[in-house]
C-alpha cells in the first residue's frame, strides 16, 4: 500500500501482511496412470479417466495417443509373446531328434 502524506507530499511504501489463504488440493495420484490428476470428489482421472474401463485417448491429441501407447512402458507380457511368436509357439514338448543317416 503506498501512503501519501499531506504535510510533505512524499510517497512513503508501507508493507503489509496479507491474508494467509490454505489452498485446497483436488487432485491426487492415480492409481492407473500415476499422474497427480485424480479429483478426489468427482472420484475420475482426468488424464486417464480412470475408473473407466477404457483408457483416455482423442484423435485430436497425436502427440499424447504416442506418449501412452504400447511400447512406452514395461511391455511385461507382451515382449515374452514377441519372443515366443518368433519361436513359432513351442510347445512344452522338445523336439525328437533327427537321426544321422549313415552310409
Amino acid at each position: 500500500a503506498v501512503v501519501t502524506t499531506q504535510s510533505t507530499g512524499s510517497s512513503v511504501s508501507t508493507q503489509s501482511t496479507g491474508s494467509v489463504v490454505s489452498t485446497q488440493s483436488t487432485g491426487t495420484l492415480c492409481i492407473r496412470c500415476g499422474k497427480s490428476s485424480y479429483h478426489i470428489q468427482k472420484k475420475r482421472c482426468s488424464q486417464c479417466a480412470y475408473p473407466a474401463a477404457k483408457c483416455r485417448s482423442f484423435n485430436w491429441s497425436v502427440k499424447g495417443k504416442r506418449r501412452k501407447t504400447t511400447g512406452t512402458g514395461r511391455m511385461k507380457n507382451l515382449k515374452i509373446v514377441h519372443r515366443r511368436f518368433r519361436n513359432g509357439f513351442q510347445s512344452g514338448v522338445a523336439k525328437p531328434n533327427k537321426k544321422v543317416a549313415s552310409s
